[in-house]
């Protein structure tokens, strides 16, 4: 008994000294992030971040105003193409809604989930910021989408040829990575850690910007560091009073932060649902306008959505698919626009159909890029 006692102490020992050096070690090495993302993945049985995240982490109100109901279609839910329904179902909707002529025609949720549930948007959280930085224009917060970011975040005054333009359009030259799949890169980092700012600032312009698109958190993460400079607010707060509250949104939404009282992931980690989801595709449908409101001036979504043609991709194609933080695409004769988050979050808008489509779920089709998406686009054009 003595001996099985005396083992178990010394095993016991062993595993609090590895324990301790392996924190001390993911320290002093920057990987304390490790820690948090174990923990929220693999040791709850996930492999990777989901839509239910903002359980996880401190989060952020962004407070809605007075609801303004969406309008209900006589042909609310009369579909019946089963086809394209077997194929939205393919990859794990939460939901899936439509809007035709400002009236939802459709909708739709799996897994328990209704129209006041709250999922995980993530990179749709970067059109959002998008939106911001051309608020804070308007209000003239911001003088152009050419101005250099020194002007705004003096850490930057080394690289005087680096404009709010190259963040929008995704070409900073400044060296983050976007591989999700790595433990140790900027988004794992940006995901898990504890100061967004601080590990953004790690980072350093390395090609000269305007020349490369790389789609880069990053830079969302510094446009929302601007918003915070130039508004004096926080991104959530400044959202909520130039965008969530005039659209009428229902319900609140979340935004994770990096830690308590922090900063916003603005980069992704926006929560909301379906209905409300779909008020921001309304809005860039109606050019900015809301109603009899408008909340940022046609001019600033017109450039949004133009695609960024003076760059160029890694594999040296013009970028005809991307504005200020939106994708932009033709499909069937008609150009539209969209928001896309990792797992297949959508909100899609199509101007000359007046049709907005959101779709929120767990996963996206990963082999043919684009193929869920026209499935989601060819069942609301039949709608």
């Amino acid at each position: 008994m003595g001996l099985n006692l005396k083992r178990f102490k010394k095993i016991l020992f062993s595993l609090i000294t590895l324990t301790s050096v392996l924190y001390l070690t993911a320290v002093i090495t920057g990987n304390s992030h490790l820690f948090k993302a174990v923990s929220s993945t693999y040791l709850v049985g996930k492999t990777t971040p989901t839509i239910n995240d903002f359980l996880l982490f401190e989060n952020r109100r962004v407070d809605a105003g007075v609801h303004q109901p969406w309008k209900i279609s006589k042909k609310y839910n009369l579909t019946k193409n089963k086809e394209l329904l077997v194929k939205i179902e393919k990859h794990d909707p939460a939901a899936f809604l439509v809007v035709k002529e400002n009236e939802i025609i459709y909708e739709n949720y799996w897994y328990n989930y209704n129209e006041n549930s709250l999922t995980n948007s993530f990179s749709i959280a970067k059109t959002i910021i998008g939106l911001l930085i051309g608020i804070a224009i308007d209000e003239k917060k911001i003088k152009s989408v050419d101005d250099p970011i020194y002007k705004y975040l003096p850490q930057y005054k080394n690289n005087p040829d680096l404009t709010i333009k190259h963040l929008l359009t995704m070409s900073s030259g400044i060296n983050f990575d976007e591989n999700y799949k790595n433990p140790f890169g900027h988004m794992a980092k940006a995901y898990y850690g504890t100061d967004i700012e601080e590990l953004n600032n790690s980072y350093s312009v390395t090609t000269p910007p305007g020349e490369r698109w790389r789609y880069l958190g990053g830079n969302t993460i510094i446009l929302s560091l601007i918003i915070e400079k130039v508004t004096g607010r926080t991104v959530s707060e400044y959202m909520s009073e130039k965008v969530w509250e005039p659209i009428g949104a229902k319900s609140q939404a979340l935004w994770s932060l990096d830690r308590k009282n922090g900063r916003e992931k603005a980069y992704c980690c926006f929560y909301s649902n379906a209905r409300d989801f779909a008020r921001i595709g309304q809005l860039y449908l109606k050019k900015g306008k809301w109603k009899n409101t408008q909340i940022v001036s046609e001019k600033y979504i017109h450039a949004s959505t133009s695609p960024a043609m003076n760059l160029r991709d890694k594999k040296n194609k013009v970028v005809d698919f991307y504005g200020y933080q939106i994708w932009v695409a033709n499909y069937k004769g008609f150009d539209f626009y969209y928001a896309r988050g990792i797992q297949g979050q959508y909100i899609i808008l199509i101007p000359k159909k007046e049709l907005v489509i959101v779709r929120l779920g767990y996963e996206r089709e990963k082999k043919h890029q684009h193929k869920d998406l026209y499935t989601y686009i060819n069942f609301a054009l039949e709608q």
